[in-house]
């Protein structure tokens, strides 16, 4: 017996329509439309908590080709409201290949639409910007549709994605304690690689709560939203400023220059795939990383606040990493772990271990 596929469509704020096949999910997707340009990885990309409330569009046109398998999921389950894609393999191959993708949707009830051309749609959202979207049934009546483009806008996506109970990982010398903003897992294993133990947090936890595992040092993570949602996290972070070192990335790199007074603006269409060039401004090398932000931290916002620029992106010139100079703090926009992407990221992890291990000597007052 054949199963069934629904005619669907991807209609965008702006009224443009994209039609295709209905896989994955029976409900409607209905949030922000975004791109990614990862050739591979995209398990990981499916499981990457930061983007919660999305419906994600793959400029890879064929998904699904080695299947799935639990070990590379980043998250406890899929956070995306939607999923776009050029072409659903049916018959993946690889030795790891536990279930297919489809098979995989499906029991995310992932809203999925196939057989679009996904990269006029990311045309189009280079063109104009993320804009708000839905993937519905091809056939439902045009003011029902509008009626899901109203809906506003969700916000703090945080408190979806955060662990809901604080745990620990590992039994290395250095402490860290770890702010769950929605990590992805194999952050929390390649921290593992460097003598660590870990205490995760979640979100909601306070200074004092974090404070009083007594940590060697404090990493602020990735997730997804506008982190000026997130008013009690900056608060927390401004209270933790300077009692140890601190690592962030993507969401703690911008949660901690809103905390040092610093701004942070919505960009026309982020950075979101694994092939994004960075620059170290102090070895001049550059880097290929793997990016997933739709904000950045304002340059005309960090001067006489002590906060130097060390990285920036080779596609558009924005920050992608500063460090600052009253304190033992230093910051990257994208996702040093690479998971999936590009290695060569570790000498980051290596300059914390290094302000851990006793370059900073004032206590914490």
């Amino acid at each position: 017996m054949h199963k069934e596929i629904r005619k669907g469509k991807l209609v965008l704020k702006d009224g443009s329509v994209y039609e295709g096949l209905l896989y994955g999910g029976k409900r409607n997707a209905v949030g922000e439309v975004c791109f990614t340009t990862g050739m591979s990885g995209y398990q990981e990309t499916l499981t990457d908590p930061s983007f919660c409330g999305q419906i994600v569009v793959m400029t890879y046109p064929l998904v699904g080709n080695y299947g799935t398998n639990p070990m590379f999921n980043q998250g406890r389950k899929n956070f995306f409201q939607g999923y776009v894609i050029g072409e659903l393999c049916d018959c993946p191959s690889n030795w790891r290949n536990e279930k297919s993708l489809e098979t995989w949707l499906e029991e995310q009830d992932l809203p999925t639409l196939v057989g679009v051309d996904t990269r006029a749609i990311t045309r189009k959202i280079r063109d104009h910007g993320v804009m708000p979207g839905v993937i519905v049934p091809s056939d439902m009546p045009e003011a029902e549709v509008q009626a899901l483009l109203d809906l506003p806008a969700i916000h703090d996506q945080v408190a979806t994605v955060t662990t809901p109970e604080v745990y620990t990982m590992g039994s290395g010398k250095y402490h860290i304690a770890v702010m769950d903003f929605g990590i992805k897992q194999n952050i929390l294993n390649f921290l593992l690689c460097f003598d660590t133990r870990l205490t995760v947090f979640p979100a909601s936890a306070t200074a004092e709560e974090v404070m009083a595992c007594n940590p060697n040092g404090i990493f602020l993570s990735n997730g997804p939203g506008d982190p000026k949602d997130l008013v009690d996290v900056i608060e927390n972070v401004k209270k933790l400023i300077g009692r140890r070192p601190i690592f962030g990335i993507c969401l703690g790199h911008q949660l901690m220059a809103l905390a040092n007074g610093a701004d942070t603006y919505k960009m026309k269409f982020g950075h979101r795939g694994v092939n994004q060039p960075v620059k170290d401004l102090r070895s001049g090398r550059i880097y290929i990383s793997s990016q997933n932000h739709g904000y950045a931290v304002d340059p005309a916002s960090i001067e006489g606040k002590g906060i130097t620029v060390t990285h920036i992106s080779m596609n558009d010139g924005t920050i992608e990493g500063v460090e600052y100079a009253n304190h033992p703090t230093f910051t990257v926009q994208y996702h040093p772990e690479a998971c999936p992407g590009p290695g060569g990221h570790e000498y980051l992890f290596k300059h914390f271990i290094d302000l851990m291990e006793g370059r900073y000597h004032a206590e914490a007052k």
